[in-house]
């Protein structure tokens, strides 16, 4: 299996920058030599705690300051980072971790296996996907610098969900772990080459330089090797409009700025203090509430996918072809090992008074069908709208409802709250990358399919390329049969830096480290 599983992180590593910082004013000034990094972000998090959101917000930022046992190198390959090495034992149901010795969190603390296996043993019950496959699972010490995680079953790809970066397992002290409640942590203390300092909500996250941090190589290598922090602070402003992000990059108030419309690229590319970064930036879904109302009824779920067309979607979102794919397969064509053309009729289907008649067999009666957005992501919102014109085509009565991303995030948690919700997902990295899918995640949206469960089951336990290939394939197909979400296409992000600093760099989110400001 060793071919196909080392192919699952192939999407390409693009130099691209991003993120946010709080102004020079709210910040409390520049240093002396500019050792501010000032980045403005579009969103602010709904958590700072990496173990209880899928969030990107949270991802983008908090992968500052805590770090994984695994992460990916700059082939998409699974390696150590806080972990020395990992082994699986023969028969798959074992992994051990061998930790590296001498690293330390922000209070001076020297990371054991105490720490690692509080961390650990949290974040699998807080993680969807962790909690569906490993709450028969525990992660125990052996001695201080050695962690084994003993498995109820045999999970060949259970490396892929150790280095997730989205609500990731961030390694954090013991003692933290111990005193947090069910909203998250009360300390943000990791051992990433950036500080937790400051938190002004609704205005800036302020880190700063790891003075003690140590990186696993000397060489930059992905989301591992050399991590270091070239400034004093790093500051993610949250800017909300795109045009105040878009003036600040270019007046030189912001150094990133992240989520540019794509519109305004041409203008960008003429101006010789900013490089323009275009990189891939997730997918556009429509997200159905399987718990309560309407759309319980497949038929239901099967009007809407026949109703709305696809590429209008995507291109109101993102202006042209340029910046997105429309692409309905769980993972496209950076992934050929994968990539296959099951259920893709379904995703090709367009038929407004098929969609008509499937809605009256549902029952519908003309009630209000709240779909939940936010125009913190302007491509979510703008996809939100196309939406609601095409429904209304077919009468139905469409009340669109826009939020802040925290409310939106806090909202989507509740079946009470919603019909529909315009939403994005980061990149899919690998096959169990898809929160939505499988009903013991529990993930809002609230999928209930035995058919998608039984192929994720047969997908993590699969020990052959064939076995594999041909589970993923069915998944595929169960996902368009029993339509979780519509999945429009995949888009680029336009993420945009000024023009004198270096090592800018984009992994599945922008990269702080190892940036100067000459």
């Amino acid at each position: 299996m060793r071919r196909l599983l080392l192919s699952l992180f192939i999407l390409a590593l693009l130099v691209g920058c991003s993120s946010e910082g709080a102004s020079k004013s709210k910040s409390g000034g520049k240093k002396d030599g500019d050792s501010t990094l000032n980045v403005a972000y579009m969103a602010q998090p709904p958590t700072f705690d990496p173990h209880m959101t899928t969030a990107v917000a949270t991802r983008d930022i908090m992968r500052n300051v805590f770090e994984t046992l695994l992460s990916v190198d700059e082939n998409n390959e699974v390696v150590p980072l806080l972990a020395d090495s990992f082994e699986f034992s023969d028969n798959f149901r074992d992994v051990t971790f061998k930790l590296r010795k001498g690293v330390k969190f922000h209070n001076g603390q020297e990371m054991t296996a105490d720490d690692v296996v509080a961390s650990m043993n949290r974040w699998k019950t807080t993680n969807g996907q962790a909690n569906a496959y490993l709450s028969k699972s525990e992660f125990v010490k052996e001695d201080d610098y050695t962690v084994v995680l003993h498995m109820d079953k045999p999970y060949t790809i259970i490396k892929y969900l150790l280095a997730m970066d989205s609500n990731f397992a961030g390694i954090m002290p013991k003692e933290v772990i111990e005193n947090a409640d069910k909203t998250g942590v009360k300390e943000y203390i990791g051992t990433g080459p950036f500080k937790f300092d400051e938190w002004k909500q609704d205005q800036f996250v302020k880190m700063s330089k790891n003075e003690e941090y140590q990186s696993s190589s000397e060489t930059v290598d992905g989301l591992v090797g050399l991590r270091e922090a070239l400034v004093d602070d790093l500051v993610i402003n949250f800017v909300s409009d795109s045009q105040t992000r878009m003036s600040g990059i270019q007046t030189g108030e912001y150094d990133v700025a992240l989520a540019i419309p794509s519109d305004n690229v041409p203008q960008l590319e003429n101006d010789p203090n900013v490089n323009v970064h275009i990189a891939p930036g997730g997918y556009t879904v429509l997200i159905f509430n399987k718990k309560k109302g309407l759309f319980t009824d497949l038929k239901a779920r099967q009007a809407v996918n026949l109703a709305v067309e696809k590429e209008a979607v995507m291109l109101s979102a993102f202006t042209n072809d340029h910046f997105y794919t429309l692409e309905g397969g769980l993972l496209g064509e950076a992934f050929p090992s994968w990539k296959n053309d099951e259920g893709l009729k379904e995703y090709n289907a367009y038929d407004p008074e098929a969609a008509k008649k499937l809605l009256k067999e549902a029952g519908y009666n003309g009630e209000k069908i709240r779909l939940i957005t936010t125009r913190d992501y302007e491509d979510q919102y703008q996809s939100a709208v196309v939406v609601q014109q095409y429904l209304e085509k077919i009468g139905v009565n469409v009340d669109l409802q826009v939020y802040d991303w925290p409310s939106l995030m806090e909202l989507r948690e509740d079946e009470n709250n919603f019909d529909l919700q315009a939403f994005a997902f980061a990149p899919a990295t690998n096959p169990i990358n898809f929160y939505y899918l499988d009903s013991r995640d529990d993930y809002s949206g609230w999928s209930n399919s035995p058919e998608i469960d039984k192929y994720n089951d047969e997908l993590k336990v699969a020990k052959t390329d064939e076995e594999a290939s041909k589970a993923f394939a069915s998944l595929q197909k169960a996902t368009w049969e029993y339509l979780p979400a519509i999945k429009y296409g995949e888009y680029n992000r336009v993420t945009v830096a000024r023009s004198n600093l270096e090592g800018f760099k984009w992994f599945n989110g922008p990269l702080f480290w190892n940036v100067e400001k000459k």
